[in-house]
């Protein structure tokens, strides 16, 4: 298969499959690799100013890196600001009407300088972030691995439904 082919596979696949499913299967990536450093904070920071409690989940910060990696994976170049503006989320203000409130920038910012002393992603001329070379090897490896798992799952389903037919 030629490489210009194999690519576009690959970014097709990555686009084709399910948000949750590559960021679950990245975030775990990277928590197993131990590379990524996780700041002292994550357990007491609140994700957003609108936010009253902070994250339950204790891999939060794993999965946001995901999240944030794919993001920028799927576009060109990406500010803090538009992670803000993806990641934020209602603010309730009580009986006036609510409006949307963006996430923390100091985390974004954490999340993004985690990501490139990884080497998974780099900074552009104009401040904004682009995935690098490394990054995309990669984030394409593991949308591939997630790809074949979904298959091999169907596989495993379709063999089930024809031995109970056969029964």
């Amino acid at each position: 298969m030629p490489l210009a082919a194999k690519l576009k596979s690959v970014t097709q696949t990555s686009l084709a499959l399910s948000a949750d499913d590559f960021i679950t299967a990245y975030a775990s990536h990277l928590k197993r690799s131990g590379k990524l450093e996780v700041p002292t904070w994550v357990d007491l920071v609140k994700t957003g100013s609108y936010k009253e409690l902070a994250p339950y989940d204790p891999d939060w910060f794993y999965i946001r890196a995901a999240a944030v990696a794919r993001h920028i994976y799927l576009r060109k170049d990406v500010g803090i600001g538009a992670l803000t503006k993806l990641h934020g989320g209602r603010n309730r203000r009580g009986n006036r009407p609510s409006h949307h409130a963006p996430a923390s920038a100091s985390v974004q910012r954490k999340v993004c300088q985690a990501l490139e002393k990884i080497g998974v992603l780099e900074q552009t001329e104009n401040g904004g972030r682009r995935i690098s070379q490394d990054g995309q090897r990669d984030l394409d490896r593991i949308a591939t691995a997630v790809v074949e798992a979904a298959r091999e799952e169907e596989d495993d389903e379709e063999g089930d439904e024809d031995e109970e037919e056969e029964e």
